[in-house]
């Protein structure tokens, strides 16, 4: 009996002991690479696995079962062995447990088409928030705190903006980089226009909107679809007052895309007609590329 108590012991522990906050899915494509030996490219993913899902981003506690999921695809454009350099696109994604079903919904997803650096087979990947020298870490980095940043608003109001404050002192840091992506007005998606367009002020109904959409909304519709669908309409009309606020911010758009399908299911044959008009032509105004999924809802 002693030692059945010791064991039970040890595993009550083990449940209780703090673990990192990701759990992420690295793949590396380099089939546009012709190159006979791909020991660089297979250590890159490795070391990428590694550093991403042992190191501890923040001092929350995050049990083994509630880490982010999250992938990062990285398809190699371009590599030159002589100065080590990488050309990539990377696309990112996390997903988010909805409560009380089986069923896991996308929370952040985009494609980073200047994912450029440099590695050498062997390097030793680290990083320090306050000390920004290594482009490939500092890559990594900002998605993993925007990651975490993410998630976290889903599950508390604004609760995300410890990481995302991060986030956006990683961008702020990495101005000397050479590599596009870090400056303001290079491009409406940007990795520094996403994190700014995240903390600012005019933006906070996008911020709130995600708890609503989420907490409020998706995890509710088990166990009340009428409830967690009319705080889902809440959450819409949060979107629109954050697209009215900063109208050439690309996050409204970037979160219509993730959801369109989602969204569907949601309205299509439930709710009254003038709620769904009144969502159609809120998601129309917003992204109106997606006007064939959104007349679907009614």
């Amino acid at each position: 009996m002693r030692i059945i108590r010791i064991i039970l012991f040890f595993l009550v522990l083990c449940t209780q002991v703090k673990a990192q906050e990701l759990e992420a899915k690295v793949s590396v494509n380099h089939q546009k690479i012709n190159q006979s030996s791909t020991a660089v490219f297979d250590d890159l993913q490795q070391q990428l696995t590694e550093f991403i899902n042992t190191r501890q981003w923040t001092n929350m506690q995050f049990r083994k079962n509630e880490r982010i999921r999250c992938t990062f695809n990285i398809i190699v454009n371009k590599y030159n062995e002589s100065d080590n350099s990488f050309e990539c696109t990377l696309s990112v994604q996390s997903v988010r447990p909805v409560y009380n079903a089986s069923y896991t919904t996308t929370a952040f997803s985009i494609q980073d088409p200047s994912f450029n650096f440099r590695f050498q087979q062997y390097d030793k990947l680290e990083f320090r928030p306050d000390v920004i020298d290594n482009e490939l870490t500092a890559l990594v980095a900002y998605y993993a705190y925007l990651i975490i940043g993410i998630d976290n608003d889903t599950m508390s109001p604004l609760g995300g903006t410890d990481a995302l404050t991060v986030a956006q002192s990683i961008v702020n840091n990495a101005q000397n980089f050479p590599s596009k992506g870090w400056k303001a007005f290079d491009d409406s998606k940007n990795r520094y226009a996403i994190i700014n367009d995240m903390l600012d002020s005019g933006m906070e109904p996008f911020r709130r909107m995600q708890y609503k959409y989420y907490r409020e909304g998706l995890d509710i519709m088990a166990e009340n679809a009428d409830r967690g669908r009319a705080a889902i309409s809440e959450a819409i009309g949060l979107l629109q007052k954050s697209h009215e606020n900063k109208s050439l911010s690309s996050l409204p758009l970037v979160f219509t895309d993730i959801k369109a399908d989602e969204l569907v299911n949601i309205y299509k044959g439930k709710g009254t007609t003038a709620e769904k008009e009144k969502i159609v032509e809120i998601l129309s105004n917003i992204n109106a590329s997606k006007n064939s999924s959104w007349r679907q809802m009614k």
